[in-house]
């Protein structure tokens, strides 16, 4: 019994963690907006590209501007943003010390014109009237928003994904159980939207130029400002496709930061996400021990409590992405699949002290 309560207790760590996601509204008495301007750090984004920028054109609200900054492409990014319409800048050689993202984040801010800068990645794309809301929700408060992106997960690898969305979400520490009480700790890295005056007297870009995951940076440089932040859930207006050209594209991708984002997460929040995960682990394992001893008063508590983690991972995945119900009901093989590539990463952080994306060394 003290066993089960100590698990009861781990499983409860999970509604404290993502206890809510709120999600991005319109006033719809709104008659001036200021000026916006969508930067897109885009390097080999061809594919990517017309469904964000077309997404974009379909707006009922105009951002004033959409730069896309080429950084280094070697494929036809260049010109499918020009033929869809967007500015397009050159990315110029990437100086000492500089990260690609980092780098032509900034270059996209000098160049921009809006009194909003909104940054946001070339795999994503805004949902019909997505843009006004998000813009209705960073008037309410300004400072600085980030949205997390809702994963459109179509085949069936994708659904790998979802321990590394649920922790990505969880480990911003936004979502928890004291709501607006605590200042989010990590930003989404897929889309950041503050002020152009903000952005340029905390320095931008520029104070985390050599920074792979910068969003968790850019939050200490904007708490030690005392500027404050904003996160929201992207549901119904602003989603992403990760990682759609096969396994090992995801693969790749998850690990090529996944261990550098857990070392920038803080103690309390890592302590109880370790915690979490180990709760969910050990009721699978007590469960498998109910029935291979054929014990049947042991299998009937043990199950209840594996399908009690099951619920909580699926509610929490219907918030965030796509997911199927059978991948919470199957979540320790999508469990093991994040350790494994968790591990994959630690590697390269611990051994290799770098990682390949895109062709480029990080």
């Amino acid at each position: 019994m003290t066993l089960m309560l100590c698990m009861l207790a781990l499983w409860g760590l999970g509604l404290i963690l993502l206890f809510r996601i709120p999600v991005c509204g319109t006033s719809g008495a709104r008659r001036q907006y200021p000026t916006l301007s969508v930067i897109v750090p885009a390097r080999n984004e061809e594919q990517n590209l017309p469904t964000l920028l077309g997404s974009l054109a379909g707006q009922d609200l105009s951002p004033t501007e959409v730069i896309v900054v080429d950084d280094n492409s070697a494929d036809s990014t260049a010109r499918v943003a020009h033929e869809a319409g967007a500015s397009v800048i050159a990315s110029k050689p990437l100086p000492a010390g500089w990260r690609g993202k980092t780098w032509a984040c900034f270059q996209g801010a000098e160049a921009a014109a809006g009194d909003v800068l909104l940054f946001v990645d070339a795999d994503t794309f805004f949902e019909s009237g997505g843009l006004r809301r998000i813009v209705d929700t960073y008037l309410e408060g300004r400072g600085v928003m980030s949205v997390g992106a809702y994963h459109k997960v179509k085949s069936p690898y994708e659904q790998l994904s979802a321990f590394f969305n649920l922790i990505m979400t969880a480990g911003t520490g936004a979502f928890t159980i004291l709501g607006k009480k605590l200042q989010p700790t990590g930003l989404f890295g897929q889309f950041l939207m503050l002020d152009r005056r903000t952005y340029f007297e905390c320095g931008g870009h520029t104070s985390v130029r050599d920074k792979i995951l910068e969003n968790f940076h850019l939050a200490a440089v904007f708490r030690r400002a005392g500027t404050p932040m904003r996160c929201y859930g992207g549901k119904g207006a602003f989603s992403m496709r990760m990682y759609p050209h096969g396994l090992r594209d995801l693969i790749e991708g998850w690990s090529k930061a996944f261990a550098t984002g857990a070392a920038q997460t803080p103690l309390p929040i890592l302590v109880m996400i370790i915690a979490w995960i180990a709760g969910s682990i050990e009721s699978v394992l007590c469960l498998t021990r109910a029935v291979l001893t054929v014990n049947i008063n042991a299998i009937a508590l043990w199950g209840t409590l594996y399908l009690l983690f099951a619920l909580q991972i699926w509610l929490m995945l219907t918030r965030i992405g796509a997911f199927r119900f059978c991948t919470s009901l199957l979540y320790p093989i999508y469990l093991l699949f994040y350790l494994a590539v968790f591990a994959r990463s630690l590697m390269f952080v611990v051994l290799k002290k770098k990682v390949s994306w895109k062709g480029r060394q990080m």
